[in-house]
């Protein structure tokens, strides 16, 4: 029997955070939580956690802060908790690298659908061998390696998260084609309905920094393409 998936959450509100934290147990997740910044900070590196749930008003260290110091070193799957949706908030938030985001309040369902979303992306082990023979797709100085889902460019590991990563596998599948922005929230974020196209924008922002801005081009009213 697999050990049950570990949350850090990170609210103020006690009453959020108790029902929360009590609804993610009924789903039978294990749930860490923290009331501000600092002290969430302190539970991620204590370590073990699958997923990170964080609000986006949190004292002593806010949580776009602690969503950057946590993308310092890990890749762990982050889902920024917003109390109105403020485009604000979402593009901070996303900037700093989080994962996606729900607004408040929460509708448990909806959290529950999210998490798991996430937590089906991190399917990957870097650092398990891989048989040969892999399958290797090359776009100019850009390799992506489909089995051992490692990235390089100009022969330099480039380091992405699974998000990132699955938005790329999604654009390498289809080179050259443009991918409309609802398109990539069904196929990369899992969503079943309309959901929030910055998202993707900014994800898309996100991986040009790390692969380069000319591979991935803009094709204003429908989507983006990756150059062959």
């Amino acid at each position: 029997m697999s050990a049950p998936v570990k949350v850090l959450l990170v609210e103020d509100d006690a009453v959020i955070r108790r029902a929360v934290g009590l609804a993610l147990e009924r789903y039978g997740y294990t749930v860490d939580s923290a009331e501000d910044g600092l002290t969430g900070l302190e539970l991620f590196r204590a370590g073990g956690h699958d997923l990170l749930l964080l609000d986006v008003m949190l004292p002593q260290l806010d949580g776009i802060g602690l969503c950057r110091r946590v993308r310092e070193t890990s890749l762990v799957p982050i889902l920024m908790m917003s109390a109105r949706g403020d485009s604000l908030d979402v593009i901070a938030g996303l900037e700093a690298g989080a994962d996606d985001y729900v607004v408040k309040p929460i509708d448990t369902a909806v959290l529950v659908a999210r998490m798991r979303t996430l937590l089906r992306r991190v399917t990957f082990r870097p650092n398990e061998p891989v048989a040969d023979g892999r399958s290797v797709l090359t776009f100019g100085d850009l390799t992506l390696d489909t089995d051992g889902l490692e990235v390089h460019v100009a022969g330099r590991p480039v380091v992405l998260t699974p998000t990132e990563l699955r938005l790329l596998l999604e654009f390498a599948a289809h080179p050259g084609v443009v991918l409309e922005r609802q398109r990539l929230l069904r196929e990369v974020w899992d969503y079943g309905w309309d959901g929030d196209s910055r998202v993707v924008d900014l994800c898309v922002q996100r991986l040009r920094k790390k692969i380069g801005a000319e591979r991935i081009e803009t094709v204003r009213g429908f989507g983006y393409k990756l150059l062959r």
